[in-house]
This record gives C-alpha cells, sequence and structure tokens, in this order.
C-alpha cells in the first residue's frame, strides 16, 4: 500500500540519520514501533512483565547494529526478525509454553493487543451459533497460546500483524514455501483446538 511504501522510506530515512551520528532518530525509531513490538512479543509469550523485558531488549540489539543496516529488507521486517527471535529463545529457555489460567486470561482482558480483535473479526462465522464474539477471541488466543514456537510466530505475524509471506520469510530467514507450510499446519492446530467449540465454522484464510 502506498501509505506503507512511504513509512518504510521514511524509517529508511531515520535509519541513514542515525548512522551520520543523529541519536533522535533513533528515538524515532523507539517512538514509532514501540508498541507494535510489545503487541507482538505479549502475544508470543503472555506475561506483560517479560513482554517488556522482550521490547526491550530489541530495540537495545536495534542500536547495537543498526550502523551495520543495510537496507535489504525493510526495517519493520528487521526489527520483526530480532523480536520474533527473542521471544522463541525466552519460549526455548523457560522450556515450556506458557498457559495462563482461562479465568486469569478473562480478567485482564483489558491487556488484550487490538490484534486479537482483529483476528476475531477475520472469521466468517455466524454469531448465532456461538456464545458471542468475545468469547470466540478468548478461545482463540487460549488455542494460540498452545501452538509450538515457530506456529504461534508465524500466526501473530500473519493473523495478527498482518505481515506478507515474504516478510514473515524473511524475518524467519526462511523460504516462502516453508512459511506457508508451517502456516498451514499452525492452522491445521487452530481447527483441531477450536473443532469441537465452533463445530467445524472455523476457516482461516
Amino acid at each position: 500500500a502506498p501509505q506503507r511504501k512511504a513509512e518504510a522510506i521514511t524509517d529508511l530515512e531515520l535509519v541513514r540519520s542515525f548512522q551520520d551520528g543523529d541519536e533522535s532518530a533513533f528515538s524515532q525509531l523507539v517512538a514509532r514501533y514501540q508498541r507494535k513490538v510489545y503487541s507482538v512479543a505479549l502475544s508470543m509469550v503472555k506475561n506483560p512483565e517479560d513482554a517488556m523485558d522482550i521490547a526491550q531488549d530489541a530495540f537495545i540489539k536495534v542500536h547495537r547494529y543498526l550502523g551495520g543496516f543495510q537496507g535489504s529488507s525493510s526495517f519493520y521486517t528487521w526489527l520483526y526478525r530480532i523480536v520474533v527471535n527473542l521471544c522463541i529463545d525466552h519460549l526455548r529457555r523457560a522450556g515450556k509454553r506458557i498457559n495462563v489460567d482461562f479465568d486469569e486470561r478473562v480478567g485482564n482482558q483489558n491487556q488484550a493487543s487490538e490484534g486479537n480483535q482483529m483476528m476475531a473479526s477475520r472469521q466468517d462465522i455466524d454469531p448465532s451459533r456461538m456464545l458471542g464474539r468475545k468469547e470466540l477471541a478468548q478461545q482463540i488466543r487460549v488455542a494460540v497460546d498452545a501452538l509450538p514456537p515457530y506456529h504461534r510466530a508465524v500466526i501473530v505475524m500473519r493473523e495478527i500483524e498482518g505481515m506478507s509471506y515474504s516478510e514473515i520469510a524473511k524475518a524467519m530467514k526462511v523460504s516462502k514455501g516453508t512459511i506457508m507450510s508451517r502456516l498451514h499446519h499452525a492452522r491445521q492446530k487452530l481447527q483441531r483446538s477450536l473443532g469441537d467449540y465452533l463445530k467445524g465454522d472455523l476457516t482461516l484464510e
């Protein structure tokens, strides 16, 4: 989209300014992306404190390595690669998937990212056949939480962040075909997890 392209060009201009010694350019990049970085981290690790730590670590890495950024991919893609890899490393170190009690999730709905609402809104489902869209969003969130890190990552980037297959492939340093395969398997797992609840009506296109 033209707006996205303009934003990418502006990002690159800020990167070049930083590389020329303008520290304020880095602050502008942080201001532009800190909420999205935190949202992605929270979507993956499910703990607000851990997500904040990951977001901070991500920008520390950005500051450290931005001087060598060549612009072969967009800054957006490069940043998300850093965030997703930090999240996957965190989940591996934890040695288990983060499972938050369902009742706690319901109590923390104010902390849910806009992405979860976006994900629910993308489902073509008859509201009369379920208890409501809010409950569906909660069920989807539970199902996404249970995915392995690599499958959770592609679902977050594709369904919540709206990244293209090519952007996700660059971010995860694998082929586009691998991303499509991971998405296929991740969506199958989500369908199985949600099958009883939706009675087969879920279609993630």
